[in-house]
């Protein structure tokens, strides 16, 4: 009978400290929803909107910026270098390497189209001096793009380059008469004909230039204006004897 009391008592005891267990963690609990339920409320109160940061792209640290820069000075130098020294190939690598170290330094881009354009690869200087201008209106990007679309005999998009050139550099001959000699490879004698008077007015001892003058005024049939530029190129050259006769051929006529 005493064994079944203890027993009985111990049984009793432990389930007393199980359930003052749970009570505590239940109380517990309770305490923790209504922290959380106030801290909610404290903040809708407030207006507060969680929002999500937008993690920036990390900046490129100056010091390699620098370095960069450095690295394609000196891969510039080594190509003005090897084009000093008519090695093209190596020229064209190296402002290749350039721009694949900084990709849009502007200036190395034009040195590698004009180098394309000098190396009789038009197409691709085109291409390039199209793209440079979508970023610099240069007057000579579109004046060597004149260039470009003019040794490809694309001379109707010569004239238009030209134009572009000319109209943001109209005090220079050379603009005149780089479109007026589009012009006149495109059959447009009347537009090229006083381009290439208001060029031979600053150039007026440029023979080539009077001489293309002479050949515009054929075309359009103005024997008269055709002859006084080759009086003008006889004096200039006196013993040229192709002008001596076509200035006898307009006198015959």
């Amino acid at each position: 009978m005493l064994y079944v009391l203890v027993l009985s008592g111990s049984i009793l005891g432990i389930c007393a400290i199980f359930g003052v267990r749970a009570l505590l963690r239940t109380r517990a609990v309770r305490r923790f929803v209504r922290s959380m339920k106030q801290r909610f409320q404290m903040v809708e109160e407030r207006g507060a909107v969680i929002e999500e940061k937008k993690v920036g792209r990390p900046r490129k640290s100056p010091r390699i910026s620098a370095i960069e820069l450095q690295q394609v000075r000196s891969l510039v130098r080594m190509a003005e270098k090897a084009m000093a020294q008519n090695k093209i190939e190596e020229a064209e690598r190296l402002f290749i390497q350039a721009l694949t170290v900084q990709p849009h330094t502007f200036d190395v881009q034009a040195q590698l189209a004009k180098l394309y354009l000098t190396t009789g690869r038009e197409n691709k200087a085109e291409a390039m001096y199209r793209e440079l201008l979508q970023y610099r209106d240069d007057v000579t990007y579109h004046a060597n793009l004149g260039l470009a679309y003019y040794k490809q005999g694309k001379y109707t998009e010569a004239c238009q380059a030209y134009q572009e050139a000319l109209n943001r550099d109209p005090q220079t001959p050379e603009r005149s008469l780089a479109l007026g000699r589009a012009c006149i490879a495109a059959q447009r004698f009347e537009e090229a004909a006083p381009l290439l008077e208001k060029a031979s007015a600053r150039l007026s001892r440029d023979t080539a230039l009077l001489n293309l003058l002479a050949q515009c005024y054929l075309q359009l049939g103005h024997a008269d204006k055709a002859e006084d530029a080759y009086r003008r190129i006889n004096k200039l050259e006196p013993y040229n004897e192709e002008v001596k006769e076509k200035l006898v051929a307009l006198a015959r006529a």
